[in-house]
């Protein structure tokens, strides 16, 4: 088992339909002891848990139903307070979904299905940007 770390400056929210890619990125995320303080189905909610909670580093699927991710991505940053980073998730490998993410907010792009390194990698390096700040 490894030891607990101290992950405090990060708060993390989970936008993702799929019950199944929430449930593994709450375990992965957990287990390196970050912060998951809210998980969201449908933009709706996630946008409702981002105003309470207060998220950090927001991780967005792009294909939801109603809203897209890329619409939750340009409200959440037009909206928002406070400085948010998100990382855009999608199993579409398009660069032009991966351009529009950026152009709407976005500070990273992760191609699903995601190795669990590459998870961890990008939890880490936004970790780093909200240290320096």
């Amino acid at each position: 088992m490894k030891p607990p770390r101290n992950h405090d400056k990060l708060k993390i929210l989970i936008v993702d339909d799929s019950d199944f890619n929430r449930k593994a990125m709450v375990d992965i995320l957990t287990f390196e002891g970050f912060n998951i303080v809210g998980q969201a189905s449908s933009a709706e909610d996630a946008i409702q848990i981002a105003h309470s909670a207060k998220p950090n580093l927001i991780f967005v699927d792009i294909v939801m139903p109603e809203i897209s991710g890329l619409e939750l991505t340009k409200h959440l940053q037009e909206k928002g307070s406070g400085e948010k980073f998100i990382i855009m998730m999608s199993s579409l490998n398009i660069e032009s979904i991966v351009i529009e993410s950026i152009s709407n907010g976005a500070t990273d792009f992760l191609q699903k299905p995601f190795e669990r390194d590459d998870l961890i990698k990008a939890v880490e390096k936004v970790e780093r940007m909200v240290e320096k700040n």
